[in-house]
């Protein structure tokens, strides 16, 4: 049994996994449910071969696990193997059976396994990710609560200083003022602990080659640029510019039948962090726009005077994830096309 099987897909959970073995025509060898500490001895046991699991939490620490016993291992995008489960037919064994499926398919594509380094980088975003969405939940509870009271205060956290001076010199009762002090300190904890995470993910950007190769580009900054390479493995992966911005969700959905190309709003797929920095990144370059003094910035003032703000930062979030995948390609540093007067 143990030396026909050729491909085995693999369906992980916590602690039930389940495995579907075929051999080289596609015919099921063997159908086995494991426990989640026979995983390891029992891919020890059999002879090397192809074990494809579905890219989800834990895929990639399973993934480097088997390929210590010697094994080939790859992962498919979720919808990939959820393109081979028939309706109303779902359980861990006909998972196992639609990720074999589609590993067979020729056009499936698959998820690099990602390194613990780059794991441990990408916990770092996380982590921040997290903290500034209580961040600003505090802030929005901490200016709801001045609203009350009749304080309204403007836009942004660095007016939160002069709303708690505001509170504090107000005649307002004693236990709305140590309700918005406590919330004041919560703030100011999270914010100080975003700022070390941010001054870690600063020192990779620093360190690692691509991340610096990036910063060059306009629109990108550390976060921006440690994200990326922590998160493609290889940009190889990608046949072209577009495939990239692609993946990232930043392409037109498509509605066409006939012959008649009918393209909609973004498709946003793909790697929604990245999009959404790219997106913040080409934000602050529109603003930039009448001083950026290259081809992309007169491109853009030109698609700003035909276009709406909204969808030009969305054309230029698109043109940046294209030069990413270019300077990671090509192993070049960003260089503006010549120089353009801004207009008088």
């Amino acid at each position: 049994m143990t030396t026909q099987q050729t491909l085995i897909g693999l369906d992980i959970a916590k602690n039930v996994f389940q495995a579907h073995a075929v051999d080289e025509t596609g015919r099921c060898v063997f159908k086995r449910k494991l426990g989640r500490s026979e995983v390891a001895s029992f891919f020890d046991a059999l002879l090397p071969c192809r074990v494809v699991l579905e890219a989800c939490a834990t895929s990639h620490y399973w993934a480097r696990i088997i390929r210590q016993h010697g094994h080939e291992v790859a992962l498919v995008p979720p919808e990939a193997a959820k393109a081979f489960v028939r309706k109303g037919k779902k359980n861990d064994a006909i998972d196992a059976a639609a990720i074999c499926a589609a590993a067979l398919h020729p056009d499936t594509r698959y998820v690099p396994v990602k390194a613990e380094e780059q794991q441990s980088i990408l916990s770092l975003h996380s982590a921040r990710a997290l903290l500034i969405k209580q961040q600003t939940m505090v802030v929005n509870a901490l200016r709801a609560l001045a609203a009350e009271f009749g304080i309204v205060a403007p836009r942004g956290t660095g007016k939160l200083d002069a709303l708690m001076a505001t509170i504090a010199t107000a005649e307002l009762p004693e236990t709305m003022k140590q309700v918005a002090e406590t919330l004041f300190q919560q703030f100011s904890t999270l914010r100080d602990k975003v700022s070390r995470l941010e001054a870690r993910i600063e020192a990779h950007a620093r360190t690692d080659e691509d991340a610096r190769r990036l910063t060059s580009v306009p629109g990108i900054g550390p976060v921006t640029a440690s994200m990326i390479v922590a998160s493609v493995t290889d940009i190889g992966a990608f046949g072209s510019a577009r495939q990239f911005a692609a993946w990232l969700g930043l392409v037109p959905r498509q509605h066409s039948t006939g012959g008649k190309p009918r393209l909609g709003r973004i498709t946003k797929a793909g790697n929604r962090e990245i999009r959404t920095l790219l997106v913040l990144g080409a934000t602050s370059m529109i603003y930039r726009a009448p001083r950026w003094q290259s081809v992309a910035g007169a491109w853009l003032r030109g698609l700003l005077e035909r276009r709406p703000a909204r969808l030009a930062t969305i054309a230029l979030a698109n043109k940046t994830a294209r030069i990413v995948w270019a300077l990671l390609s090509r192993k070049e540093v960003y260089s503006p096309r010549g120089r353009h007067a801004v207009p008088a």
